[in-house]
């Protein structure tokens, strides 16, 4: 059975910064694209960043400096350094794992981050 686990998420003052973590289970990430998405109440969810199998990245606008994605296929995890977070960032953020060959695609329940100004 394959599980992804978020953690990391929490409440954090503007400015700060957040280091969120997915843990794969059942399932070799390293085969995977593994993206970051997060979804703030009444707002749909939004791609925030994604990591290829190549380990090429992609970022949101919105993003682009200040976050940073990275995998490690032998822990079988993908990071998202969260720096100098902005309470537009509060959303509860999503690991998705994507294999884009055999169309198998995995989300996680999801970690809350909370940015107060």
């Amino acid at each position: 059975q394959v599980q992804l686990v978020e953690s990391g998420g929490g409440l954090v003052q503007a400015g700060g910064s957040l280091r969120l973590a997915c843990a794969g289970s059942g399932i070799i990430f390293s085969g995977y694209a593994v993206g970051w998405y997060r979804q703030a109440p009444g707002k749909q969810r939004e791609l925030v960043a994604e990591i290829t199998s190549f380990a090429s990245t992609n970022y949101a606008d919105s993003v682009k400096g200040r976050f940073t994605i990275s995998r490690d296929n032998a822990k079988n995890t993908v990071y998202l350094q969260m720096n100098s977070l902005r309470p537009e960032d509060t959303a509860v953020y999503y690991c998705n794992a994507d294999h884009r060959i055999y169309r198998l695609n995995y989300w996680g329940r999801g970690t809350q981050v909370t940015v107060s100004s």
